[in-house]
């Protein structure tokens, strides 16, 4: 596909080729410059993230809590590859089809790649009725983002941990608790100085 085009799956569902340059709903943060320390932070955090996980699964945290870590981790992975190598290995997709492994190269250096985005479901549009005091009679479309699979994974993954942190970190911190007390039994009375 190039840049732009998009073709229906159902009226409320779409594919639309668009590419960002790496943060949500295609914001950018200074420049080039920021493109790579935006990278940059992307692999380290995904690193803090891998470790992150890693000690989770050691300390046997709640399953739920894993999966949702897990999904964060999967979606920034998924975008990290999308910005580092996306690049490297297509020609640009501006009013063409992209080339896999243009002979000239990619459109960009590595790590300066854009994010491909594509499912955009556009529920519901209309106008604003007139006595509405700020928007009155403006158009409004609602779901505007166009975003990707690795966007739904992180998006699951927050909204998991949202609901449902109270079963995740209660259970966690009824462990440490008990384990206190366990350590507080283990260790003999001391005998004060007379």
């Amino acid at each position: 596909m190039f840049l732009g085009q998009e073709f229906e799956i159902f009226p409320w569902f779409i594919i639309h080729f668009t590419e960002n340059n790496g943060m949500a709903f295609g914001l950018e943060f200074a420049g080039e410059n920021g493109k790579l320390f935006l990278s940059l932070f992307r692999i380290v955090a995904v690193g803090g993230l891998f470790y992150y996980l890693y000690r989770l699964v050691k300390e046997k945290a709640p399953n739920g809590f894993i999966a949702s870590i897990a999904l964060i981790l999967a979606g920034a992975l998924g975008n990290i590859i999308d910005s580092t190598i996306y690049g490297k290995i297509f020609s640009s997709s501006y009013h063409q089809i992209a080339e896999v492994f243009p002979e000239e190269g990619g459109y960009a250096p590595m790590l300066y790649g854009k994010v491909v985005d594509m499912l955009y479901f556009p529920l519901m549009s209309g106008y604003f009725p007139d006595w509405l005091p700020i928007w009155s009679g403006e158009y409004f479309l609602f779901f505007r983002p166009v975003f990707n699979v690795a966007d739904s994974a992180i998006t699951v993954g927050v909204i998991l941990i949202i609901l449902f942190q109270k079963s995740y970190f209660a259970d966690h911190k009824k462990e440490e608790e008990n384990q206190t007390e366990q350590n507080l039994e283990e260790v003999p009375p001391s005998n004060p100085p007379a």
